[in-house]
């Protein structure tokens, strides 16, 4: 059985794994993300020295990934030019984003495991995403395909806010509720769905309209790439409400349109198998592919 180490960089912890090829998690553990460059350098070190008994190193990271090489670093700038291939030239070394790896964990083992053309849409602080097309992931001329947060759902806003990153923010989303209904912590999440569950007419107002641009963003996809289904993953993709007000939008864009609905085919929405642990599933699975 061959045994790999899987390392995910957040921008609060980096967690790691020893996972084999068929998807077992053998060991987890997670140490919090140093903010500067050397000791961020240090910690991989340790983690990496810790774990000699493997047979490559699978690594998801935030920003662009072109290759083994990490551009802009998301929220973690630091890690702009950091190539890991470079660093552990004995190793086999992959390095993948972490939207793209959250669609190859659930292609390879997740929700979209029958699926040839699919999605994976992270809703989180910012949205993230990754499309496989003819059961191979997309990646662009630039390696910069499914940066979802960049699509323009406003086109009358002047700044970030009129973007899939701003607009369809989860965080967003819970903050906006928790304040319109009074919860004292704008930002637990908890709270925000117990008010939509308790039929508070204020925030089933902002989670429809936020469904609605999740609709839309889902029909411009569509339009382009055609796709079988479309995982829904992130934190708030947990709570049922998410999927069941996300395919109630989605057929209301059916409804009130007769053109859409002659011409397109409904992909099938469904929601994300992994959660904390899809970008290690994903970041393996990226590996192995490269290794066949």
């Amino acid at each position: 059985m061959q045994n790999y180490l899987v390392i995910d960089i957040g921008g609060t912890d980096i967690k790691f794994a020893t996972i084999d090829e068929k998807g077992t998690i053998l060991t987890k553990d997670k140490v919090h993300t140093p903010q500067n460059k050397n000791d961020f350098l240090t910690a991989i070190d340790t983690i990496v020295k810790k774990h000699p008994d493997r047979q490559g190193i699978a690594i998801c990271a935030p920003g662009k990934i072109a290759d083994t090489t990490i551009h802009f670093g998301g929220a973690l700038p630091f890690l702009d030019g950091i190539d890991f291939a470079a660093i552990y030239r004995a190793d086999r070394v992959a390095v993948i984003n972490d939207g793209k790896a959250a669609v190859l964990a659930e292609h390879w083992l997740g929700a979209l495991k029958d699926s040839q053309n699919c999605a994976a849409i992270i809703l989180g602080t910012g949205v993230g995403g990754g499309i496989i097309l003819n059961n191979t992931l997309l990646n662009g001329a630039h390696f910069q395909a499914g940066e979802l947060s960049f699509m323009c759902l406003d086109t009358k806003a002047e700044d970030f806010g009129g973007y899939a990153g701003s607009s369809l923010s989860a965080v967003q989303m819970i903050i906006h509720i928790n304040n319109a209904v009074g919860n004292p912590d704008e930002k637990d999440g908890f709270k925000a769905f117990d008010a939509l569950k308790a039929g508070n007419q204020q925030a089933k107002a902002i989670f429809a309209a936020y469904c609605h641009r999740l609709a839309c963003l889902i029909m411009n996809i569509q339009s382009v790439a055609d796709l079988d289904a479309f995982a829904i993953g992130g934190g708030i993709s947990a709570q049922p409400l998410v999927l069941s007000g996300l395919k109630q939008a989605y057929e209301d864009i059916y409804a009130n349109n007769p053109l859409i609905k002659l011409t397109f085919t409904k992909p099938k929405l469904v929601q994300a198998k992994f959660q904390a642990d899809a970008n290690l599933y994903g970041a393996l699975y990226h590996l192995l592919i490269l290794s066949k």
